[in-house]
């Protein structure tokens, strides 16, 4: 059975959040793809949509939006996802996981792009600050 650590990002505010996922909601993730867009249910945010944006698998491997399907594949790579260059020419040979989601990929990333307050949603409010205000 499918599990998964999903780090949610709200743009408006720059948060990020956890949340695990497992059993039916964690299958509504299998088999989807980077840029593929979905209700957030699946994370608790009933009115909300989400847009899945990357990810990496129990070992740390990233996904990549250029390589198709589950698989590993080595690349040979001058920037971007999996690699940052500490200097100008420097490339690397990495080994990158695929675009589509299954039961190998340990975290997704999913960030928030239709609803309002994602932390009033997610129970995560600054009920601190309210109760400091009274």
């Amino acid at each position: 059975m499918a599990e998964f650590k999903v780090v949610i990002a709200d743009p408006d505010t720059g948060e990020t959040f956890q949340r695990e996922v497992d059993g039916q909601d964690a299958n509504r993730f299998l088999g989807r793809e980077i840029g593929d867009e979905l209700g957030g249910d699946a994370v608790g945010l009933s009115e909300h949509t989400v847009d899945i944006t990357g990810g990496s698998d129990e070992t740390g491997r990233p996904m990549r939006e250029d390589v198709s399907g589950t698989r590993l594949k080595e690349l040979l790579l001058e920037d971007g996802v999996g690699f940052k260059p500490s200097r100008e020419g420097e490339r690397k040979r990495i080994t990158v996981r695929g675009r589509e989601i299954d039961n190998d990929v340990a975290q997704i990333n999913v960030s928030v792009v239709d609803g309002d307050d994602v932390a009033a949603a997610l129970g995560e409010g600054d009920a601190d600050a309210d109760a400091d205000e009274e």
